[in-house]
């Protein structure tokens, strides 16, 4: 909008106005020969000597400069939205995609070393020296936020691995692992418990033909076997009979869930 056309608008608005009226006080007989109001589409005197303009077209300049404005900051282009959905899809839940947590996310879940040629491979970009300082920046950030593991190099590669003042943690996750692995012998034996109890030394031996006192005492070190009372005969020997442990390790909810005895096939020979 161009000075000119600022003034006449002024003008216009001023001419609109009515009269400010005067207080009673001062106010005098009311002159039969005031002029009647201006029309604020009539010129002013002071662009008397310029034809006005219509209010519309006055404001078709703003309209055309204010369209350029409008595609630029309003609606996006194809192109952009693509590229917006590309990046949300990357960044996902987790936040942004980066060299340093996609070394730490391949290396989580590897479970042997990786060599940075290898990593490289997977990353499909960068060089082996980029890949190095990544493996730094993470140990670092890892020591700083008090993390209970670090990326190590082993056999010429690199591993996440645990500190070494969990050790004792680790060795009891390790042990309880270890304690569920049965030998041939002991789930026999533990068959036999588990379908015959309570049951006496003597009749498991008679079952399985050998002596199970051992692997009777293994079942009993792991918690899976447990005494339960004395049998009523001669000598009293000790009743042998399942646990609690027995059914979490199993996944039963009780004795009445084993497979019958009937639905059991035979091993093939």
């Amino acid at each position: 909008m161009t000075a000119e056309s600022t003034d006449n608008l002024t003008d216009l608005h001023a001419a609109a106005e009515p009269a400010a009226e005067t207080p009673a006080s001062d106010a005098g007989p009311i002159e039969p020969d005031v002029p009647p109001e201006k029309d604020a589409t009539e010129p002013t005197a002071g662009a008397a000597d310029e034809p006005a303009e219509p209010m519309d077209e006055e404001a078709d300049p703003d309209a055309d400069q204010a369209e350029p404005g409008e595609s630029e900051m309003g609606e996006s282009s194809p192109a952009d939205e693509s590229d917006m959905d590309q990046i949300q899809d990357e960044e996902g839940e987790s936040g942004e995609v980066t060299v340093e947590s996609v070394i730490e996310a391949v290396l989580f879940a590897s479970d042997e070393p990786l060599t940075a040629e290898r990593l490289v491979g997977v990353l499909e970009t960068g060089s082996v020296k980029q890949v190095r300082r990544a493996v730094g920046r993470l140990n670092r950030q890892y020591k700083q936020q008090g993390r209970a593991f670090r990326i190590e190099q082993i056999a010429g590669g690199y591993q996440m691995m645990t500190l070494p003042a969990y050790n004792p943690w680790i060795r009891r996750l390790l042990r309880a692992r270890t304690d569920t692995k049965l030998s041939p012998a002991a789930l026999e034996t533990l068959a036999i418990v588990a379908y015959k109890q309570p049951v006496i030394r003597a009749d498991i031996e008679a079952i399985r033909g050998v002596a199970c006192g051992e692997v009777l005492r293994n079942l009993m070190y792991k918690g899976l076997v447990k005494m339960v009372g004395r049998a009523e005969v001669l000598g009293r020997p000790m009743l042998y009979g399942t646990t609690r442990k027995f059914l979490d390790t199993f996944g039963l909810s009780s004795l009445k869930d084993l497979p019958k005895t009937e639905d059991l096939k035979a091993p093939e020979a």
